[in-house]
């Protein structure tokens, strides 16, 4: 029998719902339950494929090509269990769905109205493409009072009454100030938010209240009886200085008990945090120290690379060193010299993006990494400024570009107008809509066996997330292996270069793909922890 968890959040945005449904879903799963963890969004968006990352975060791709929120990377790096298309949906694609049928005649003349047809889709959803799952839980994005989450709050009000309340629990996720002038955490908003709550139908039965300092048992008493439930059911959520740390406190406070024993599920066995603990020390007391230089044009706001991070956290993990990232703006880099900024990092990573704004800078990082012989990594957009690098100034082509950015005399970069997807050819022009049209999800890649690839993965085929319109163009092999940058990755069909590596370089690789989207703390990508070492050999010779 599936159970469902909902997770909603009140008082301000960025409570870390996210973490919140990602450590529970990793101490059910302890406990032998099998868990699926779905995001609910209520912005007009289809997806944030087309959203700025810099007002919405990262946007996080799974195996089946579905462009999703950054929550779901968190889900994947707890719990392991790799999301789908399913597991993410907007109030955009929602109504999207709704219009179609309406056009088609579905509704046999009815006016289609938010209640029953919306809500009946976002329900539809939270049910759809299931099997044996012990539990589902779906966090709700936004905040409480906000009016586009509504029509979502109704949906799973409605959901509840329908499977049970012995199938359907409400976690509600608030804030507790703590004002230094009085001296004391303040309850109020915490009930002011499930007052909302409960106006919608909705009456949480667990309370998860962020806070800076442990709940004094007075305030937890008080919580308990304005907002209706029991003392026990209130949980701390305390400040952490790794995310890591979270399961282990929720834990701690009894969050899974509780969860448990609303649903009558036996509670006797404690879940194995073993290796939640050891990753914890590994963080807390590594044996060095390396730092990474990360050269990007999204560094006003960290989450725009949050899987990135965390992939190079665990690479650190892998080899027992604390990663410290220097986030550094590659614009800054195009009126200046990046020697200054540069020449103390032990590594150096340009990630993707889009658009031709701060791509100098990220050129110019390549060509310092090469020549000074720093360990330099490209993902996706950095492999292409790589490649344009080695062929501007060692390949003889000097007017060398992207058609990202116009029509450069030598495109050793280029929009990708077909590729096969499985028994499928995928088709795509400049007049194609943003939206969606990339090449998504994970496709497999040919190694050379002779390559360092090869060496690092231990395969010669590998599976690897996209998520790019634009690719390097094969007919500069010759060319650019000339200039001793060498493809050692291709698509089966030999077509689409994958991966490129410098033979005459300690570490210097690019890949076309996202290998931060398949790192998780327990099992560290293998690049990222390669180069992780190649950092820390690096750092031992300066």
């Amino acid at each position: 029998m599936t159970r469902f968890i909902f997770i909603t959040g009140g008082v301000v945005s960025s409570l870390g719902k996210g973490l919140a449904t990602a450590a529970l879903g990793a101490l059910l799963q302890a406990r032998g339950y099998k868990v699926r963890l779905r995001k609910l969004d209520p912005y007009l968006n289809v997806d944030p494929g087309t959203m700025s990352p810099t007002q919405h975060g990262e946007v996080f791709v799974t195996d089946d090509g579905a462009e999703t929120d950054l929550d779901l990377g968190h889900y994947e790096r707890f719990t392991g269990v790799s999301c789908r298309q399913s597991d993410n949906v907007t109030t955009g694609r929602i109504y999207s769905e709704v219009i179609a049928k309406e056009r088609r005649g579905d509704y046999l003349g009815a006016t289609v109205q938010v209640i029953p047809h919306v809500t009946d889709a976002i329900k539809a959803f939270i049910g759809s493409d299931l099997a044996d799952e012990d539990f589902v839980l779906c966090e709700i994005g936004g905040t409480v009072g906000d009016i586009e989450s509504l029509p979502f709050l109704e949906a799973i009000r409605q959901f509840g009454n329908d499977v049970g309340s012995d199938r359907a629990l409400f976690i509600h996720a608030t804030l507790l100030p703590y004002l230094p002038t009085a001296g004391e955490l303040k309850t109020k908003p915490t009930q002011h938010s499930v007052k909302e709550l409960l106006s919608v139908g909705i009456q949480p039965e667990v309370l998860l209240c962020r806070s800076d300092r442990p709940i004094p048992e007075g305030e937890r008493r008080k919580i308990a009886l304005f907002c209706n439930i029991r003392p026990e059911r209130v949980i701390a959520a305390l400040d952490a200085d790794t995310i890591y740390q979270v399961p282990i406190n929720y834990h701690q406070e009894g969050f899974d008990d509780q969860v448990l024993a609303y649903f009558g599920l036996p509670a006797e066995r404690a879940p194995d945090l073993g290796q939640w603990n050891q990753i914890v020390q590994r963080l807390r007391a590594p044996e060095g120290e390396i730092t990474i230089g990360i050269v990007g044009k999204y560094t006003s706001l960290i989450d725009s690379y949050k899987s990135l991070q965390e992939a190079l956290i665990h690479g650190g993990i892998a080899n027992n060193e604390r990663v410290r990232l220097e986030w550094m703006d590659s614009t800054i880099f195009e009126a200046d010299s990046p020697v200054a900024s540069l020449e103390g990092v032990n590594g150096i990573l340009v990630p993707g993006g889009f658009g031709e704004r701060g791509t100098t800078g990220k050129i110019r990082a390549a060509q310092f990494a090469r020549e000074r012989k720093v360990p330099y990594f490209g993902i996706c957009f950095g492999m292409q400024m790589a490649v344009i690098e080695a062929a501007r100034n060692l390949a003889g082509l000097p007017e060398a570009g992207s058609t990202e950015f116009g029509e450069p005399r030598d495109p050793v970069v280029g929009l990708m107008t077909e590729w096969q997807r499985g028994n499928r050819r995928e088709t795509r022009d400049t007049a194609s809509d943003l939206g969606g049209t990339m090449r998504l999800g994970a496709y497999p890649c040919d190694l050379l066996p002779d390559s360092r690839l090869a060496e690092i993965y231990g395969a010669l085929q590998i599976s690897e997330r996209h998520r790019h319109r634009y690719e390097v163009n094969i007919g500069y092999r010759e060319a650019l292996e000339e200039a001793g940058l060498h493809i050692v990755g291709l698509s089966p069909d030999g077509v689409l270069p994958e991966i490129v590596e410098r033979r005459d370089h300690p570490w210097f690789i690019g890949v076309q793909f996202h290998p931060e989207l398949k790192s998780r703390p327990f099992a560290p990508h293998p690049l990222f922890t390669s180069f992780i070492r190649a950092a820390i050999d690096q750092s031992r010779l300066v």
